[in-house]
């Protein structure tokens, strides 16, 4: 009987490190003329890398903001919201709306200045918060347990539709100074706040609840009285005592670009720091903010009892519920916090840019979504560390390749780093949620 020799089995593990290492060669290899090149810009002039990569932080700091959104929804449904980009940029808009109001800007005392400005980051939050909030309630919520595409569609949807809000704003009429309008706002929350308690009494309805056509009736109607509210208010209070205003910040075109009234020194003021690389009042606003933000995020869902609620609920949602979790609740609260971060991150880019347009969701959304992916979405510290890495690639690509190539360069790093980490940088490989 012949004797049989058992064939030696190369361990997977084996093979692919094996195929990594051969990938890795080839890629260096095939790129090594322009790492050359760009390591001989960077040794001739290395204070101009230093300006790229303060650069690369400061907007990278921004996306990470932004990214962090799109991680806590994902992390706990594993929805990707398209519509976080447009509540980043209603942001935007809402904090054009109030500087303009209060007509604030670089001639106005800190002292003034600065609690106000406050003021008005926790207002744009909380109106980010709730549109997002609002969001999940009404477009999301019913498609939790539906095929995988029906919400991706959803949320597609929801993006075009405040793209065209943020269209309609543009349009709107805002004068410097209107302080009225800001009073007659009370109108309007009234109106909203008296919806919400009726469709929370329709919600609670027991067997007989509210058909989706008694939804949209309730929405339509209670818009409608927000705005003749509004209307009614500001009129009669501008008639019984006028104010002197100012230029109307929309300009002549709603699509068109907005100037964000500035509240901080510009670019061309004197710097807060001339060497290596000119760190100016604003960079020092965005680094500050952003991290607050950041460590502020990490802290509460690491350290408190609601972020160890949202962790169960993303791992585990129908044990979550059996442990006493309101699961809706967690859910909501997810996107009240990343609503509010999308805002916070509109109002520090309109300040630092002094722009705002009705399709800045758009590209912002798209990088802060690969910043999410690249660091492993889902997973907060993985977020900053993507959005850190985006805005330092996309500045080094800027200034050492050329612009027209910077998408196709942080795509690419995206795509080899997936292949080798396809739950990205930190990022898990889990199961799927049901």
């Amino acid at each position: 009987m012949a004797q049989t020799v058992a064939t030696p089995v190369v361990p997977v593990a084996r093979r692919r490190n094996w195929s990594s290492i051969i990938v890795g060669l080839l890629l260096l290899l095939v790129f090594s003329p322009l790492i050359f090149s760009i390591a001989t810009k960077i040794v001739h002039n290395p204070l101009l890398l230093l300006g790229q990569l303060k650069v690369g932080l400061v907007n990278g700091a921004i996306i990470a903001i932004i990214a962090l959104g799109y991680t806590l929804v994902y992390g706990i449904i594993e929805l990707i919201n398209f519509a976080h980009g447009d509540v980043y940029m209603l942001g935007a808009f809402t904090t054009l709306i109030l500087l303009s109001l209060l007509n604030i800007g670089t001639k106005t005392p800190w002292i003034i200045r600065g609690p106000v400005l406050l003021l008005i980051l926790a207002i744009v939050m909380a109106v980010c918060g709730g549109i997002n909030v609002g969001i999940e309630r009404f477009a999301y919520r019913r498609l939790r347990n539906a095929p995988r595409l029906a919400p991706l569609i959803a949320a597609i949807g929801v993006s075009f539709v405040l793209q065209n809000v943020g269209l309609v704003l543009g349009g709107v009429p805002v004068f410097e100074g209107d302080y009225w309008a800001l009073v007659a706002l009370v109108a309007p929350v009234i109106v909203i706040a008296l919806a919400m308690v009726l469709a929370r009494r329709f919600a609670a309805g027991g067997e007989r609840k509210m058909p989706v056509w008694g939804w949209l009736i309730l929405i339509i109607v209670a818009a409608s009285l927000a705005i003749a509210g509004f209307n009614l208010v500001h009129h009669g209070l501008q008639s019984a005592v006028p104010l002197t205003l100012g230029d109307n910040v929309m300009g002549e075109t709603a699509p068109g670009p907005k100037n964000v009234p500035e509240v901080i020194a510009s670019v061309s003021a004197r710097p807060l720091l001339e060497t290596p690389f000119r760190l100016t009042w604003k960079d020092l606003m965005v680094l500050v903010m952003c991290g607050i933000l950041m460590s502020s995020l990490y802290l509460f869902v690491q350290r408190t009892k609601v972020g160890k609620a949202m962790r169960a609920t993303a791992q585990d949602r129908d044990a979550a519920r059996l442990m006493g979790i309101n699961v809706d609740a967690t859910i909501a609260l997810a996107f009240l916090l990343g609503g509010a971060l999308g805002g916070a991150a509109g109002m520090i880019v309109g300040m630092y840019s002094n722009s705002a347009v009705f399709v800045m969701g758009f590209t912002a959304g798209l990088r802060a979504f690969t910043s999410a992916v690249l660091g492993g979405i889902g997973n907060i510290a993985g977020s900053m560390l993507g959005g850190l890495l985006i805005g330092l690639i996309s500045a080094l690509s800027d200034q050492y390749i050329e612009t027209r190539w910077t998408n196709a360069v942080v795509f690419g790093i995206l795509v080899i780093i997936l292949v080798f980490r396809p739950s990205g940088l930190l990022g898990e490989d889990v199961g799927q949620k049901a």
